[in-house]
């Protein structure tokens, strides 16, 4: 049934659950529709999610993996947010106000979104009138360098969460604020209609193309994709399943683009090694080749220290520095645990006659 105007608390969102729900209740609400933190992910944005993630956990297929680290990471930045806001209301004189829970858009229910605080120029501003997003994000330095927090602009990922704030409440205003360690950064981002436009049709192509056809997305390139693939299906040893024509035409198609990729990797492979040589040759005894003003390369002794070669040279001084660890016993767990030793065995992709 479509939201009335007295629903909503935001220009165009209604309250669908209120903050604070217990973890399992508030995962259900999740399922509805598609969050801030899932945007990116249906955009090939995220490195840690895909849309086939996304598409999973929407449908309640996704086995839910608990990572204590990303777990204690999670609960680090809840807990730190209320100082980013905090921070944020200091240096900006802006009124902030704690979101309420999960809202939903009055015209597509589908579209949700958490936000971490609405903003309003005077401490007077309520949450349905001419209020702003802010999006709090909390980081380590190493992450906020692999995010490129530096920048004049906010990374990519929290400005979509930001921007997607905008499309499920109305709100024409937005700012994303990090703390990076003990420095603090934040940003306004300018209403851009047509991203946001553009952030709908995404999604909601996604959701009806997708979760509710009940059609899985193409896979994607990440690497977090492979893992999630490579645990999705029970499987049984040598277990065959025969293709129809059309899957095999397919299949061939795949295939045979597959080993021109590998031959093309191969002679890139062959031309950088070239390259490579040719730089280490120039540098000859020195580490370090300089430009003026600029380095222009290195190449120093700072890779990986390769023990074998080391004990065949020097086996006298590497017997003083042997010491006993503790390893698993794979081969004894193969043996007396086979179904387990199994389970945790990676799928690998092979191709008769391939050249890898």
């Amino acid at each position: 049934m479509p939201s009335t105007v007295s629903d909503l608390i935001t220009p165009t969102a209604r309250l669908l659950a209120a903050a604070g729900l217990p973890r399992e209740e508030w995962l259900g609400v999740r399922r509805q529709g598609i969050g801030g933190s899932d945007v990116a992910a249906i955009l090939g944005m995220d490195k840690r999610r895909g849309p086939l993630h996304v598409y999973l956990d929407k449908r309640g297929e996704l086995e839910e993996r608990r990572d204590a680290k990303l777990d204690r990471s999670a609960r680090r930045g809840q807990k730190l947010e209320s100082l980013v806001a905090e921070l944020f209301a200091e240096e900006t004189g802006l009124a902030v106000v704690d979101s309420p829970g999960t809202l939903q858009h009055a015209q597509h229910p589908h579209m949700l979104v958490n936000i971490d605080r609405a903003v309003f120029d005077d401490i007077g501003g309520e949450i349905g009138g001419d209020g702003g997003v802010l999006e709090c994000k909390t980081r380590t330095w190493r992450s906020a360098r692999a995010e490129d927090w530096r920048g004049g602009e906010p990374p990519d990922g929290p400005a979509i969460q930001a921007y997607w704030g905008m499309a499920v409440t109305g709100y024409r205003k937005a700012w994303v604020a990090g703390l990076l360690d003990d420095d603090f950064v934040h940003f306004r981002l300018a209403y851009d209609q047509e991203l946001i436009d553009h952030l709908v049709k995404a999604v909601n192509d996604f959701w009806h193309e997708h979760v509710v056809a009940g059609v899985p997305p193409e896979p994607g390139d990440l690497e977090a994709t492979d893992e999630l693939l490579s645990h999705m299906w029970d499987v049984k040893a040598d277990s065959m399943r025969f293709f129809s024509p059309e899957e095999i035409t397919e299949a061939d198609k795949l295939l045979a683009r597959r080993r021109e990729l590998l031959d093309e990797r191969k002679e890139l492979k062959r031309e950088l090694d070239g390259i490579e040589n040719k730089l280490k040759q120039k540098l000859g005894d020195a580490e370090i080749a300089l430009a003026p003003g600029r380095e222009l390369y290195s190449w120093k002794r700072n890779g990986n220290f390769a023990p074998k070669r080391f004990r065949e040279a020097h086996p006298r001084i590497a017997e003083r520095y042997q010491r006993r660890v503790s390893v698993l016993d794979i081969e004894a767990l193969k043996t007396h645990q086979p179904d387990k030793y199994t389970a945790f065995r990676a799928r690998v992709l092979r191709v008769p006659g391939s050249p890898e």
